[in-house]
């Protein structure tokens, strides 16, 4: 740190960029940033917005079924880096230049880590995506297979233009497709079994003549 501290060769720049956002007109905006109404700094009390959602974040990943409320969190932090960004550049460019280096290597790093995060969220939102897809794509494909061959009123034909030959020979009667429906028992009614003894009662009766 005291290396950093010690470095000038950065030094026209932080003067540069210390000028150019104090003369950002800013109103009492500034004094906001600076934490005026608290009397305080502003910047150590929003840094802790995206450090608690991302440290929050971090922790639920490890949770089952708590993806979505990580992925959450981890935008919420990010959205909360703009004004702690804010208030810490409000701030540093009142800073002396020894600080000031340090302030630089501080946001450095913490640029890094926010584009991290910003990584993070794009795969997190990207694998939410492909998941939404794939229910949607295995809910597709469930509802072709009911409406497949199982759920068909006739039995398929076989090949050859949906006769069938046995072996006697090409002068064998083609026979008809087979339905579901013909497999089905009939019921009996009781007309018919009565009409069925008669017609045995004389098949008899004419056997017995004979």
């Amino acid at each position: 740190m005291s290396g950093i501290e010690e470095t000038t060769a950065a030094d026209p720049v932080i003067r540069g960029l210390q000028r150019g956002i104090r003369a950002l007109p800013l109103g009492r905006i500034r004094g906001l940033l600076r934490g005026g109404p608290l009397g305080h700094p502003a910047h150590p009390l929003l840094v802790e917005v995206p450090m608690g959602c991302w440290m929050s974040a971090a922790l639920l990943d490890a949770v089952p079924g708590a993806h979505r409320a990580a992925t959450v969190l981890t935008a919420a932090g990010l959205v909360g880096v703009a004004p702690a960004a804010a208030a810490g550049w409000a701030d540093w460019a009142e800073l002396p230049p020894r600080q000031a280096r340090v302030g630089v290597a501080h946001a450095a790093a913490n640029a890094a880590a926010v584009a991290c995060y910003a990584i993070s969220l794009a795969d997190r939102l990207r694998g939410a995506v492909r998941a939404r897809a794939s229910v949607v794509v295995g809910g597709t494909g469930r509802r072709r297979g009911e409406r497949g061959p199982g759920r068909t009123h006739r039995l398929q034909r076989p090949a050859g233009g949906g006769r069938q030959h046995s072996g006697a020979g090409a002068g064998s009667r083609p026979r008809t497709p087979l339905r579901v429906n013909s497999l089905r028992p009939r019921k009996k009614t009781p007309g018919r079994r009565v009409s069925a003894e008669r017609a045995c009662v004389r098949a008899w009766g004419v056997r017995g003549a004979a």
